[in-house]
């Protein structure tokens, strides 16, 4: 901690000299010209800088301005970055207060393109004796718990994490491998954290562990900062990541893990080797599946509503069969089964899985990957079905989701067929970033003659109907909605692991989250203004199903309403003005 100040006295500490420059090298102390004259005059910074005092107020509208001032979006990146180096409380205020404008920027869609120049940008984002990440490498195995103790944001704290996100940099958004660059994913998602949860940002680790990369483009490139050497086999995979999960869960074992951005064999097979060991979860296959699955239950009860559909009778198409994919179905099914009573067969049955080779049947005669399997179709009576086009034909389908990264799968032909097949199609292309999208919000509105249902896992714009002065909101099936109210409720439940129980009920919360005036104007998910608000739903039905499954270890919270947990979530949420850091306090 910073040594403490008498704040009325003007006497310089005993050793200014090493509290400045904790100061200078520490964007968690410094509050730049919003320090008081008696602070600046305790730590002997007279005639450092101008003598103006600034609200935090003030210092958000100037950054603001600049920031606007930015021609590109990664321009903007680099700016707010050098801003999270320098001014946490700075950077949280303007996150917090503009998370519609701002959440485009430090996540996606503009995180992909960071992600791609990451090696270009890095000298650009990085402070001195500013941790960007902890980047475990082969070279750290020897010393491996020492090497995760090393990782320090503030000097002379003792660092006990909450959160951590790791990946591997192996399958970033829908841009692939990007090794070691993708150390931006998980400081994204740490950043969204704290905006959209309250989580410390001093309590949060983003790790990339670096094994090589595939991508040979990176390997030539001269200015590539990660290992330059392929990734390793399974057989020696595996082993690796064993090492790295045991170290981070003997340092820190109340630590939350979320796995990111992993590829896809290796996100599930991580997933089922570890969610029943440690306190652990995928944002790609679970958080992916809980958010859209929260947007489809509200699609479905709009359906029922409106056109008279039975939730039983809706047929799903997935276009992509990657770990998001499956995962989201997983999660879709659970509903199936759990609210509409259908055995796990009957639910099964509702859906159709497309990959680069067409429908995924068990006769196709390719080796299917394991995760594929469960979902493989034996009813087509040796009919092989490629093109998506005809695969509507065949299936006619009420809900068509993408998760292909193949831009523009849904196109003109697709959305009026899926328009033909409803009155009110529901297309979810959900993609990311926007460059991989399957469909926009405008051209599936166009082709479905403004009736389609939609969601996108990107932000696109609204979409004002032709002739008339109708606004229409693009829904987002934003991850954000989910992980970060998971990740707080097992702060506050310290459960065992983190069940299927716990992602499916905070799906459930979020559907349930929305007001009556969004439900009115027919939107799926909440603003995104109301972000903490609906992280707290999230985050006491996480808490609530941890208490009822008996998995929850935290004494304070058991024999507690839903009104008092709620209350209790809500006291764990930081804030810029709830704690300004260590001479702060002076």
């Amino acid at each position: 901690m910073a040594p403490t100040i008498d704040s009325s006295s003007t006497t310089p500490s005993s050793n200014p000299k090493s509290t400045r420059e904790q100061i200078a090298h520490s964007g968690y102390d410094n509050e730049g010209t919003a320090m008081t004259t008696e602070k600046r005059q305790a730590l002997n910074l007279n005639g450092l800088g101008p003598v103006a005092v600034e609200t935090l107020d003030k210092q958000k509208r100037r950054a603001m301005r600049l920031l606007r001032s930015k021609q590109s979006m990664l321009e903007k990146y680099i700016f707010l970055a050098q801003l999270r180096t320098t001014n946490i409380r700075l950077f949280y205020r303007i996150v917090m207060d503009e998370l519609p404008e701002i959440a485009p920027i430090i996540y996606t869609p503009t995180v992909g393109t960071a992600c791609m120049e990451y090696s270009n940008i890095y000298p650009y984002l990085a402070a001195p004796g500013v941790p960007d990440g902890l980047f475990l490498t082969d070279d750290s195995f020897d010393n491996l718990v020492a090497t995760i103790k090393n990782y320090q944001p503030v000097a002379g704290e003792d660092f006990q994490p909450d959160i951590a996100v790791i990946t591997d940099g192996s399958r970033i958004l829908g841009l692939g491998d990007l090794g070691v660059n993708g150390i931006g994913i998980p400081i994204g998602k740490l950043q969204l954290y704290v905006a959209g949860a309250g989580i410390d940002p001093r309590k949060t680790l983003p790790i990339v562990l670096d094994l090589g990369t595939n991508n040979d483009k990176f390997r030539q490139d001269e200015f590539y900062l990660g290992l330059r050497q392929p990734r390793p086999a399974d057989d020696q995979f595996y082993p690796v990541v064993d090492k790295v999960l045991s170290a981070l869960h003997t340092v820190y074992p109340q630590m939350v893990i979320q796995f990111e951005d992993w590829s896809s064999e290796h996100a599930f097979g991580l997933l089922e080797k570890y969610q029943n060991k440690i306190v652990c979860f995928n944002d790609d296959i679970q958080g992916t599946g809980a958010v859209i699955l929260s947007g489809i239950i509200n699609a479905i009860r709009k359906v029922e509503k409106d056109d008279g559909v039975s939730p039983k009778d809706h047929r799903v198409v997935f276009y992509g069969a990657g770990s998001a994919g499956i995962g989201v179905a997983h999660q879709i099914q659970e509903y199936f089964q759990i609210e509409l009573g259908l055995s796990e067969d009957e639910a099964k049955r509702l859906f159709w899985i497309v990959d680069s080779k067409g429908l995924v049947t068990l006769d196709r005669g390719d080796k299917l990957a394991k995760h594929k399997v469960y979902y493989a179709r034996d009813d087509n009576h040796g009919q092989q079905t490629k093109e998506l086009l005809d695969i509507l034909d065949y299936v006619k389908p009420t809900m068509l989701i993408g998760l292909s990264s193949q831009p523009g799968a849904f196109n003109a032909q697709i959305l009026r067929r899926m328009g033909e097949l409803n009155k009110s199609p529901v297309v979810f292309p959900l993609s990311n970033p926007a460059t991989q999208a399957e469909c926009s919000f405008e051209q599936a509105m166009i082709n479905t003659d403004n009736r389609v249902i939609f969601a996108s896992g990107t932000a696109f714009p609204n979409f004002k109907i032709p002739g008339t002065n109708e606004v229409k909101v693009p829904g987002q099936g934003n991850n954000m909605y989910i992980f970060p109210g998971v990740g707080l409720g097992s702060r506050v439940a310290r459960p065992t692991s983190i069940s299927g129980g716990m992602i499916y009920a905070s799906a459930v919360a979020l559907a349930d989250s929305l007001t009556a005036d969004e439900l009115a104007q027919g939107w799926l998910y909440p603003s995104l203004t109301r972000i903490r608000e609906v992280s707290a739903i999230v985050a006491t039905a996480v808490v609530e199903k941890a208490i009822e499954e008996g998995i929850a270890q935290a004494a304070e919270v058991k024999g507690k309403s839903h009104d008092e947990l709620l209350a209790a979530v809500n006291e764990h949420m930081w804030s810029p003005e709830s704690d300004t850091f260590g001479v702060s306090h002076i």
